[in-house]
């Protein structure tokens, strides 16, 4: 994927995310998620039934990186089962840590391929990833 398109894709997922706003709901579980490193603060909604990722929901405060990142990983797991759900996380922290992965289950999330190369940034990508993994380890 080329630069520009991979600046594209960030900054549509930066100004129009998929999902943003909590809602109302007792069905979903609420996961909240924040950088020790800067400013990055997001709470999760998960809805999980019949083993499946059936919605994910977020909000709050966080850089360009962060933001888009949730806003893809959401598109990205809405309908997945856990378990394909988490080999997708998986392979998207692989990405992130410069390990073997798996580019095809990634979809659009691999425009942050590249990320490893601001260290800085890295947690920024990863943040509600991980908040999600944890939540979906629980159910799986």
């Amino acid at each position: 994927m080329n630069e520009e398109l991979k600046r594209t894709i960030i900054l549509e997922n930066y100004q129009n995310p998929k999902n943003r706003g909590l809602i109302k709901d007792n069905t979903y579980n609420l996961v909240s998620t924040n950088s020790k490193s800067c400013i990055d603060q997001i709470d999760l909604q998960i809805k999980v039934e019949n083993d499946k990722v059936k919605d994910i929901r977020f909000d709050g405060e966080a850089c360009a990186i962060c933001t888009s990142s949730t806003s893809i990983m959401i598109k990205t797991l809405i309908g997945k089962n856990i378990k394909d759900a988490l080999k997708i996380i998986k392979n998207f922290e692989n990405m992130i840590e410069e390990k073997e992965y798996d580019e095809k289950l990634l979809e659009e999330a691999v425009v942050y391929e590249d990320i490893s190369k601001q260290p800085n940034r890295k947690n920024c990508a990863l943040l509600t990833w991980k908040g999600t993994k944890e939540e979906l380890e629980k159910r799986g």
